[in-house]
């Protein structure tokens, strides 16, 4: 590879890693072309990408941006996923990091912060950005009543203890 295309591949991890809602890192050793392929596939769906990485182009892309604590992730045949959706990209990559044991999730970093491996798990469990937003519209959408009556929970349930310590102030 000639000095312009590494320049522009570096150009273009910084813009993954600075545009990216989330980029999950992952080592692929051990991997099938067709597996590989599959993974791709798979993100795609989601509106995700996978990248196999050029470990010291990485490094030069995240050297002095507030990315640069993630390059230390970026040892041996390493691979990245990304997606707009922080939740896509980590959901996909762990199921099939569960389905292949020759992928393993390093960590990753989502708004800058960076992941471990359980971090990226973890998000991978949460609902997806359109799943939070269904769940809000039908939490807004819920009758009246039971917003109420969640509400008055908690002062109901005061309302009885401050009762039971007056009842008991009484008796003594």
């Amino acid at each position: 590879m000639d000095r312009a295309g590494k320049e522009e591949l570096v150009t273009q991890y910084g813009s993954i890693f600075s545009d990216a809602g989330v980029v999950v890192v992952t080592h692929y050793s051990g991997l099938s072309v067709p597996q590989l392929d599959n993974l791709r596939n798979q993100m795609a769906e989601v509106g995700g990408a996978v990248k196999v990485t050029k470990n010291r182009l990485v490094k030069l892309a995240l050297a002095g941006t507030d990315n640069e604590t993630v390059s230390d992730f970026f040892v041996g045949p390493t691979a990245i996923a990304y997606s707009d959706d922080p939740v896509a990209a980590p959901k996909v990559a762990a199921d099939f990091a569960k389905a292949n044991d020759s992928f393993v999730i390093v960590g990753g970093i989502m708004d800058g912060n960076v992941l471990d491996a359980a971090g990226v798990k973890t998000l991978a469990s949460l609902p997806s950005l359109d799943g939070m937003r269904s769940i809000l519209v039908g939490l807004i959408q819920a009758p009246a009543t039971k917003v109420a009556g969640v509400v008055q929970a908690p002062a109901g349930q005061l309302a009885r203890i401050m009762g039971a310590k007056a009842a008991q102030g009484e008796a003594a």
